[in-house]
């Protein structure tokens, strides 16, 4: 039988089939986030614009974007992404072409990564449109900023950005892809703040 598990940095062996909360480290999610490439790496800059940087990106603009969320709901957004550490980063036309399987997969990861961070399953649909909204706002940023999308284009395809006004809004206009041991550190380091 072919093997089904990974073996993570921290010495954790990480079912693929089955994954087990308790094989699941932050320090790996941030390791192998700040190693996955957004936009299957075409993108300007002398490094590639990492999921790790797309995830603290979509937690800003999450925070940003709705008053009052609670930092568990901040944490959700930085984690909104995290089953790519295992899997990578698949761009949005390939995995509608993988279909289900991919689906259910990505599904079992991701509520093992909830249930070790202590969150309720990213079945709440409120929670996950307002993440999604977030998401899409990145992706335009990060499209028109860095992967060469003409703004018409970028609207075509993610939608206009809305609600990203009032003093905060200059901080998502000047994206800039830094270098993998800067991206894990930024990562642990928010994710440390929302504990």
């Amino acid at each position: 039988m072919a093997r089904a598990w990974q073996r993570m940095l921290s010495g954790r062996r990480l079912d693929l089939l089955d994954p087990s909360p308790l094989d699941i480290e932050i320090e790996d999610i941030a390791h192998g986030l700040a190693r996955v490439a957004r936009w299957n790496g075409q993108t300007k800059g002398d490094h590639a614009f990492s999921v790790a940087q797309h995830c603290l990106l979509v937690e800003a603009i999450y925070s940003h974007t709705n008053a009052d969320v609670s930092r568990s709901q901040r944490l959700a957004a930085l984690l909104h992404d995290a089953a790519e550490y295992v899997i990578g980063d698949m761009i949005s036309p390939f995995k509608a072409a993988l279909g289900v399987d991919y689906k259910e997969f990505e599904l079992r990861l991701m509520a093992a990564i909830c249930q070790r961070f202590g969150l309720r399953p990213q079945d709440e649909d409120w929670l996950m449109m307002d993440i999604k909204k977030a998401d899409q706002i990145a992706a335009y940023l990060e499209a028109t900023q860095l992967a060469g999308f003409e703004l018409d284009e970028a609207e075509k395809f993610f939608g206009r950005p809305k609600g990203l006004g009032g003093q905060g809004f200059k901080q998502f206009l000047q994206l800039q892809p830094l270098p993998a041991v800067a991206a894990k550190q930024a990562y642990v380091k928010r994710f440390e703040g929302l504990l």
